[in-house]
């Protein structure tokens, strides 16, 4: 898109903008009584699909309060505009037709009075709507890398693979694109280059917390009591603790439930992001879980995914240790050119990377079931090893059930020296390109990860 063009973008998003604001709040679909100078009150009075809120990056966050029939029923942090509308984000609430909603809204930013409050933009632009504008408006969008249609994204969490589609969930703020209200994305191709997003958060925040990373894997046999072939997620439950909960899906991860039982596993320290996955040698559930400051990696076995008993741990001393350990991944690899197989496990930290911030290294050695043992260099110390030399390569983490033993990877394309800042509003951030694993041994003796991406098949497609 040229300079001319975005101007004229501008120009009708300022219209348009402006147009909304015309309009009296009744006609906007809302009711709007002003408490005080910190308080306001937001009644809907129509029925449509969304709430749309008008949001200003630079402002601090407003918490809003979403109330139905009298209870809430959740909370949010919105960047409320003051002065003017950077953009919109749609909340949903269809799903509430027939209903009393109410939206009882605080803000941190002191006015001098009810009248100046009453200024501010947000309250000349909310309206309710049947429709959410997402067509890119950004000159900066990647044309192959997926992107969240709107909003803030960082970790890839929950991939798995299942009846040909491949599943991305990621870390999501649906209601602005500054890191916040952290929820499941959810976005599905069937070739690892042509997304289809799914509109909705598939887990949203609950009373245990935001819902920070993890994984998903798809259980054949019912081990877990959800159901044979129920697709269960593990995430971190991120409030004043950080704790493990389990939700599941019946309908190929367009939905998930969450466990009722949660959480699933606490410790009394800082720990985060489970990877779990079914080791069929030993008919036993594996999990890796990030102890992320005291700069290790926890494993655990389970029969059924709910009661975890804990084997080993890894990591204290080794690698590299100035920032926390987060994202793990554990999976075996057959050795190119070679008949035996080893194991790899990833393990993301911020900072600390090679070219500063967040970077991902890895360790190659054996796990027998409970303990992981690195391979040593020719002075018997445990090498460092990077997955990527660039800066914006975090998170990295591969889809669970993928098809012929392959071990396919997606990364967050940014890193936490400047993600807030990249130069985009409808949305921020990226995921990287997919890579394929493998292992291979160089001329110095030493195992290393070689890293494909999968496109040869899917680009000229992709272009046509």
């Amino acid at each position: 898109m040229n300079r001319i063009s975005n101007i004229v973008m501008t120009m009708i998003a300022a219209t348009a903008i402006g147009a909304a604001g015309s309009l009296r709040a009744a006609e906007r679909g809302v009711e709007i009584e002003h408490l005080g100078v910190n308080n306001t009150l937001v009644r809907v009075t129509a029925d449509g699909k969304y709430l749309i809120l008008p949001v200003q990056e630079s402002n601090d966050e407003a918490t809003v309060n979403v109330l139905v029939d009298g209870k809430t029923d959740k909370t949010l942090s919105v960047r409320l505009a003051k002065s003017k509308v950077d953009y919109t984000v749609p909340l949903k609430i269809e799903d509430y037709k027939g209903k009393k909603v109410l939206l009882n809204v605080v803000t941190s930013q002191s006015r001098s009075s009810v009248r100046e409050a009453k200024e501010d933009a947000c309250w000349q632009n909310i309206s309710v709507s049947d429709t959410f504008d997402t067509s890119n408006r950004e000159k900066f969008r990647p044309a192959y890398h997926h992107t969240p249609l709107y909003g803030w994204m960082n970790d890839p969490n929950g991939m798995f693979y299942k009846d040909g589609e491949w599943h991305l969930c990621y870390q999501w703020n649906p209601y602005g694109s500054k890191w916040q209200n952290l929820s499941w994305g959810h976005s599905v191709s069937r070739d690892l280059i042509h997304w289809e997003h799914r509109p909705d958060a598939v887990i949203e925040p609950d009373g245990l917390g935001m819902i920070f990373s993890g994984s998903s894997a798809v259980d054949r046999s019912g081990s877990a009591g959800f159901g044979k072939d129920a697709v269960v997620a593990m995430y971190t439950s991120a409030a004043a603790s950080q704790i493990q909960s389990l939700a599941w899906s019946d309908d190929n991860g367009e939905t998930f439930t969450k466990y009722d039982g949660n959480p699933v596993l606490t410790l009394d320290s800082e720990a985060r992001d489970p990877n779990m996955f079914w080791d069929a040698e030993r008919n036993v559930w594996i999990l890796v879980l990030a102890h992320a400051l005291d700069h290790e990696m926890l494993i655990f076995s389970s029969p059924d995914m709910k009661d975890w008993t804990l084997e080993s741990s890894f990591g204290r001393g080794l690698g590299a240790q100035d920032g926390v350990w987060e994202c793990p991944d554990l999976f075996e690899l057959p050795v190119n050119g070679e008949s035996g197989k080893k194991w790899v496990l990833l393990c993301n930290l911020n900072p600390g990377g090679p070219f500063g911030g967040s970077a991902t290294q890895y360790f190659i050695g054996d796990f027998d079931g409970k303990t992981f043992t690195s391979d040593t260099d020719d002075s018997g110390k445990v090498p460092t090893k990077w997955l990527d030399y660039g800066k914006d390569h975090y998170a990295t983490v591969s889809f669970s059930d993928a098809p012929d033993g392959r071990r396919t990877v997606i990364g967050w394309m940014s890193n936490w020296q400047y993600a807030p800042e990249v130069p985009t509003m409808q949305f921020r951030s990226a995921n990287t390109l997919p890579r394929e694993m493998g292992l291979f041994r160089a001329p110095d003796g030493q195992l290393y990860v070689s890293s494909n991406p999968r496109l040869r098949s899917t680009l000229s497609e992709a272009r046509s």
